[in-house]
């Protein structure tokens, strides 16, 4: 079996299955819009290109904003040598990155991670809930539930979310077999991105239906876009950012 040929049955086994959970997260999102708020999205690793299907790309929602342990250099003062592939497993770290972000109370977080274990991911999760946000995560269930957390709590993002979005990849990752063990081609990111852009369109459908307006971004390479989306930016002028 070829990995298009898995890759796309799985994607169907998410749709199918995570139908539920995908209108709840999109309840959250439309909830914390209305309200003024912002979509923060973190993801650490590949995790983070799917925070970046959440914040800041066109056809998605202008209020949003894309968390990263980058955000220690690009607005924390810190030296770029901090950033390392350990990073991510520092729980003293996700309070320096909610610290410097923008956040209002009326916000509402989607947090990124297939294990779901990491210390960073995790504290950040507890601080996001501690703070009272409304908190989405984004996991492998069969990744995480077998992991031992990296948090000192023991705990894991599943835990302590209000809503689990599960991308449905296996232990691992990776769905095709080698000879001899071991695996290849990994998954996660594409129903994942599958899985963020369900929330985000079915919210964006729910503020069409209540006869808003939804602040939409359109590519900045057709005639007319960077005047839209900067008019759209600039309501939200000191609460969403664009960085690198």
């Amino acid at each position: 079996m070829t990995f298009a040929t898995k890759a796309l049955e799985l994607a169907h086994q998410v749709v199918q299955t995570q139908a539920e959970q995908v209108s709840a997260a999109a309840a959250l999102f439309v909830a914390s819009l209305r309200a003024g708020g912002v979509v923060n999205a973190f993801g650490s690793g590949h995790s983070e290109a799917i925070a970046m299907e959440i914040a800041g790309r066109a056809g998605g929602l202008v209020p949003s904003n894309r968390l990263t342990p980058r955000d220690l250099v690009l607005y924390g003062g810190e030296p770029p040598g901090v950033l390392t592939s350990e990073l991510e497993r520092d729980p003293s770290i996700a309070h320096r990155i909610y610290g410097l972000a923008p956040v209002e109370p009326q916000d509402v977080f989607v947090i990124i991670s297939s294990s779901g274990v990491n210390g960073t991911v995790v504290e950040l999760a507890t601080i996001v809930k501690e703070r009272g946000h409304p908190l989405i995560a984004l996991t492998s269930v069969e990744h995480s539930t077998r992991m031992t957390s990296r948090h000192p709590s023991g705990g894991k993002l599943l835990d302590v979310a209000d809503v689990v979005l599960d991308n449905g990849a296996p232990y691992g990752d990776s769905i095709l077999e080698l000879p001899g063990g071991g695996a290849y081609g990994a998954i996660s990111t594409i129903t994942s991105a599958l899985l963020a852009q369900m929330v985000v369109t079915e919210a964006v459908d729910e503020l069409v239906r209540l006869g808003e307006t939804p602040p939409i971004y359109l590519s900045a390479n057709i005639a007319g876009g960077d005047e839209h989306n900067r008019a759209l930016e600039s309501r939200y002028a000191g609460r969403i950012r664009r960085g690198a």
